[in-house]
């Protein structure tokens, strides 16, 4: 445990200190009295400890111990899951599933029309009842979606059941990249653009929604980031850049005080815009909605938005295991922070 906690601070001074500052820690103290907790569980504790759930905890406790409510520990079981979603991308066989009604297996919602279940013959409304001839009746949906999971280019049998029958299918697990952006024309030549979250493809899923909108007869765009949990900068910036005319766009300050303004060019979609939000509009999609507004390119509706101004930097602990550490904050195009103020709809609707 020690190592590991040694290993974590290290990381975070490492990261920290880029532009080679020097930082006195007080690390002495702490680690000692690590030390000594450690050698009296292991000494003195009566039950089986587990070592590696002890260092997780540490780690995390840690973490939180910031007292910021947006940094967090990534336990290394987590990691990969972690930068599959960034990436917009899972390796999988592209079905969902639910739990049937009595109960009677896993029940296939949805198939991917590009993914390898479909061209392995799984169906809508097949009922899965085993994975790799295990019985999965008896599991939840986690339990049957990790035994699903694997590595890209491996194959997972499955049985289901259909028309009363059992068929057993080998499906290819492969990389399969999740939608971003999607648009759809509404009445009133509205397109609607549903935007997911800010992370990888954002901006060209986005802007590739908006041009074939425009070229079925859009004259107007909405954008819904409700529920959107944000993402990446450089993704958010790429769309507003497309959106709106020359200026700044956005803002951010690091840690040791760089700052750094991303603006526009010229160039920019001129037809009327709103953008629908709620309180689960963070980050970069509160700092999209708050650069339409002070542009006043767009009318923002819905529901005032938490207010999450910094960004987090992921930083790998070196034994699988990261954390998310707040390192910077985000302004918006006219320099206002958006930390527990966030985003107040022109348009209030709840």
């Amino acid at each position: 445990m020690k190592d590991k906690l040694l290993r974590f601070l290290s990381y975070v001074v490492v990261a920290m200190l880029a532009t080679a500052i020097t930082l006195q820690m007080t690390v002495k103290t702490g680690a000692g009295k690590l030390d000594r907790l450690e050698n009296l569980i292991q000494e003195r504790f009566i039950g089986d400890a587990d070592g590696e759930a002890m260092e997780d905890a540490a780690a995390a406790a840690m973490v939180k111990a910031t007292g910021d409510r947006w940094s967090y520990y990534i336990p290394a079981s987590q990691y990969e899951a972690h930068k599959e979603q960034s990436e917009n991308a899972y390796v999988g066989i592209g079905i969902t599933i639910q739990q049937s009604e009595d109960a009677s297996g896993f029940l296939v919602v949805t198939v991917d029309p590009q993914g390898p279940a479909q061209e392995a013959g799984i169906a809508v409304n097949d009922l899965l009842i085993a994975v790799e001839n295990q019985d999965v009746r008896d599991m939840t949906v986690s339990q049957v979606r990790e035994l699903i999971r694997g590595e890209a280019g491996t194959k997972v049998s499955l049985t289901v059941m259909r028309q009363g029958e059992h068929q057993t299918l080998s499906v290819e697990r492969r990389r399969i990249e999740s939608p971003v952006a999607t648009g759809e024309m509404l009445e009133g030549g509205i397109g609607l653009v549903k935007i997911c979250n800010f992370d990888e493809r954002c901006a060209s899923e986005s802007i590739a929604a908006i041009q074939k909108l425009q070229q079925e007869g859009a004259k107007k765009i909405i954008f819904d980031v409700r529920n959107n949990p944000g993402g990446y900068a450089e993704e958010l910036v790429k769309l507003l850049d497309y959106l709106l005319p020359e200026g700044d766009l956005f803002r951010s300050v690091s840690y040791d005080g760089t700052e750094k303004v991303d603006t526009s060019d010229a160039s920019y979609l001129d037809m009327p815009m709103a953008v629908l939000i709620n309180g689960s509009s963070y980050s970069a999609a509160e700092f999209f909605a708050a650069a339409l507004q002070e542009y006043q390119a767009a009318t923002i509706v819905g529901e005032p938005t938490v207010g999450k101004g910094v960004y987090q930097t992921t930083i790998s602990l070196g034994d699988g295991s990261a954390v998310a550490l707040s390192t910077g904050k985000y302004f918006t195009p006219k320099g206002n922070s958006l930390t527990d103020v966030g985003v107040t709809p022109d348009v209030r609707v709840d």
